[in-house]
C-alpha cells in the first residue's frame, strides 16, 4: 500500500525514480509471540534470537536487498553501507549508492526519515528521536545528512533542492508529553520550534516530532517532503493493533519490538 499506513508494509507514496525501492513494516506478518508479536525485527530488546533471525529472513526475503541494522544511539553520526557492511555498527543514519543495500533504521516511537534524490543515484535513513533531531548547537541527524547528500551531489549549495524525503510513523503530537528541557533543546537555536510545542496542564509539553522533523529539513533546504502529515493514522502510541510503541507497551511488558524502515536501490 501506498499513504497512510493500514496492512503489513507502508510503501512510501512519493515522486522517487523507479528503481529506488522503500517500505516501512509495520508489528504484523512475523512469527514472534507477545510482546513483540509478531515481527519484531529488533534483536536487543529480550524476544528470542530465533524468532528475530526469522523475522529478518522475512524482510530481506520481501525486500530482495540486504538489510543493514545499525546499533542506534539517539546520535548524530551517518554510515557510509557496502554490500560488505555488518549489522551492528553504532550509527543513526545511513547511506549508499550500491544496488541491492539496504538503508534499514528500527523504530518504535522515534521517526524513521528515508531519502533520495530525484535521479534515484543514492538512497539515506535517519533514526531521528528527539535528541539526535535536536543535536547540539542546530546540528543533528538531519544536517549530518544533508550534509552528506550535497556531497553527493558535488557540494551544490542548492543541492537540498533535488533531495525527496519521507517521514514514516512515530509518536504523535497528542501522545508524546515531554519536559521544558526538550523543548528547549529545539528552541534554544531555533525560537520558531515553539510552534511544534503545546502547554499542557501539568507544565509539561505535547511535541510534535514530525513537524519538529519537517522544520529543520525546510530550513536546509528541502522541500520535497511526503508522509508523516502529524495525523493520528501515523502515531504509533495511538495505532497499537498496527505498531510498537516503546513508551506504550514498555510500561506494561517492560519492552517491545522494534519495526523497521528500508530504502534501496534495486538491482
Amino acid at each position: 500500500m501506498s499513504g497512510p499506513p493500514g496492512s503489513n508494509w507502508t510503501v512510501p507514496d512519493w515522486p522517487a525514480a523507479g528503481h529506488v525501492r522503500a517500505l516501512c513494516s509495520t508489528r504484523l506478518g512475523g512469527v514472534s509471540v507477545p510482546p513483540y508479536d509478531t515481527f519484531n525485527l529488533g534483536d536487543h530488546v529480550g524476544d528470542a534470537p530465533e524468532l528475530v533471525e526469522k523475522n529478518r529472513h522475512l524482510l530481506a526475503h520481501k525486500i530482495g536487498a540486504k538489510p543493514v541494522f545499525l546499533k542506534q544511539v539517539h546520535g548524530v553520526e551517518l554510515l557510509d553501507l557496502s554490500s560488505h557492511t555488518s549489522n551492528g555498527l553504532i550509527a543513526d543514519a545511513c547511506w549508499t549508492q550500491q544496488a541491492g543495500v539496504a538503508c534499514t533504521i528500527m523504530v518504535a516511537d522515534c521517526l524513521p526519515i528515508l531519502m533520495t534524490d530525484r535521479q534515484g543515484t543514492w538512497v539515506a535513513a535517519a533514526h531521528a528521536g528527539w535528541r539526535g533531531l535536536a543535536g547540539q548547537r542546530g546540528r543533528g541527524v538531519l544536517e549530518t545528512c544533508i550534509e552528506r547528500c550535497r556531497r553527493a551531489m558535488d557540494g551544490e549549495i542548492h543541492g537540498a533542492n533535488n533531495v525527496l524525503v519521507w517521514l514514516g510513523p512515530c509518536i504523535g503530537p497528542a501522545a508524546f508529553e515531554v519536559g521544558y528541557e526538550v523543548k528547549a533543546a529545539f528552541c534554544d537555536d531555533y525560537p520558531d520550534d515553539a510552534i511544534a510545542f503545546q502547554l499542557t496542564s501539568n507544565g509539561r509539553y505535547l511535541a510534535d516530532l514530525a513537524m519538529l522533523a519537517r522544520l529543520r529539513l525546510q530550513r536546509s533546504g528541502v522541500a520535497a517532503i511526503f508522509g508523516n502529515d502529524s495525523s493520528s493514522a501515523w502515531c504509533t502510541h495511538t495505532q497499537e493493533s498496527l505498531f510498537f510503541s516503546h513508551r506504550r507497551d514498555a510500561a506494561v511488558w517492560g519492552n517491545t519490538g522494534r519495526m523497521a524502515a528500508c530504502i534501496w536501490l534495486d538491482r
